[in-house]
């Protein structure tokens, strides 16, 4: 519900919508780059202007939306952003109110060993650990849903000392990756995969054999 999501944060980022509105945390999982990414390239290819993991979200979401002729559904993306230049929506507490993945934040380590540092959380997923996205909310203004039961995310990294290294390597040595494998994971990202998410942003276009428009 969203209501879930506005009472954790501040009135800057409240979703303007009543508390019982429903709406859904969509998550992409390791397989999406084959399923869903390499299929959209190909088929889409001369359609590709901007990044082409957003632009397959943005197809794949405005299908879904589709799917319900006779509902309004407001869909926010996960690169959305106000005038203001903040986030459309904080979308590691969405996923942590939704219960699907857990945000870990300075606050859950008692002893707290990083001072004056600024620490960042992050969101681990009980089966793929590190190795997925929070990719956007579907919202459905005109369901309202007073009796949904709210489920708390699993809590898969549940001792300090895991989730001290887990903030420590996300904060200070994040481009290796180590902390998406805090915790035995079902799933991780293909060596392609990787390779892409890797590589710069101006860069990705050419190993999908893409060619960037320029403005």
């Amino acid at each position: 519900k969203v209501g879930w999501y506005n009472a954790v944060l501040q009135p800057a980022f409240h979703l303007p919508y009543p508390d019982d509105t429903l709406a859904f945390v969509v998550l992409s999982t390791p397989s999406m780059f084959d399923k869903a990414l390499k299929p959209f390239v190909k088929k889409e290819r001369l359609k590709i202007i901007r990044d082409p993991v957003d632009q397959c979200v943005s197809h794949h979401l405005s299908g879904v939306k589709e799917k319900f002729p006779d509902q309004k559904v407001d869909i926010i993306f996960d690169y959305e952003i106000l005038p203001s230049r903040k986030p459309k929506f904080l979308a590691q507490t969405a996923a942590h109110v939704a219960g699907a993945a857990y945000y870990y934040q300075r606050k859950d380590v008692k002893l707290d060993p990083w001072g004056r540092k600024k620490i960042y959380g992050v969101c681990i997923h009980p089966k793929y650990g590190g190795w997925f996205a929070i990719r956007g909310l579907l919202l459905f203004p005109d369901i309202q849903v007073p009796f949904l039961q709210q489920s708390a995310p699993v809590d898969c990294v549940s001792t300090e000392e895991k989730r001290t290294e887990l903030l420590e390597q996300f904060n200070f040595h994040w481009q290796d990756g180590r902390y998406r494998d805090i915790i035995e994971v079902k799933e991780r990202y293909s060596e392609e995969q990787k390779a892409y998410f890797a590589t710069p942003p101006a860069e990705r276009f050419r190993l999908l054999g893409l060619t960037r428009l320029t403005e």
